[in-house]
């Protein structure tokens, strides 16, 4: 977390969290999500404003957390804007080689390999869940064939669960 966010959450310890205003979809981008947004619907159906902004971006993944609820959000100075999901707590990317990376640029280790109903690949990691990048396939591809990864079949529906995450803290404030 970077020191400008620590000094601002000691200087204003009891701002508000925002629920709703901000998503990670299944390629590890972010959309702002406003009142207008949020009304047409939930994300992902309902996306709102890719941002694009690298500097706003970096600053996001450096201040991306989680609780002890399993939401996450990024802490963006006080506040603690929680994150809708699309699909899992991170974004992996997946080299040649083998070697993991969150969509923020954190190396990750796997430690089992998952594959849904729809055919989407996750890894369990050492940083959490995450779902492997569609423009990785090939590369997992490999590993599945190499039988360094064997994927287990399960229901996308039983992953937060499982895996002890909230895929939408807007709907579980809200007691949906």
């Amino acid at each position: 977390m970077d020191d400008i966010v620590r000094q601002a959450m000691a200087k204003w310890p009891n701002v508000p969290h925002c629920y709703g205003w901000l998503g990670l979809d299944a390629r590890g981008a972010w959309y702002m999500r406003d009142d207008r947004v949020q009304a047409a619907g939930p994300f992902p159906r309902s996306r709102g404003a890719l941002l694009r902004h690298a500097k706003l971006v970096d600053f996001i993944h450096r201040n991306y957390e989680h609780d002890a609820d399993g939401c996450w959000y990024f802490q963006n100075g006080p506040q603690r804007v929680y994150v809708e999901l699309e699909a899992a707590p991170w974004v992996l990317r997946v080299g040649a080689g083998g070697e993991v990376e969150t969509h923020s640029g954190l190396p990750a280790r796997p430690r089992a390999s998952l594959v849904d109903e729809q055919g989407r690949l996750f890894l369990d990691t050492d940083r959490g869940l995450g779902l492997v990048h569609t423009l990785d396939m090939h590369a997992a591809a490999d590993l599945v064939e190499q039988g360094r990864w064997s994927p287990e079949e399960v229901d996308s529906a039983a992953l937060p669960a499982r895996f002890g995450f909230v895929a939408s803290p807007a709907e579980k404030k809200a007691g949906r």
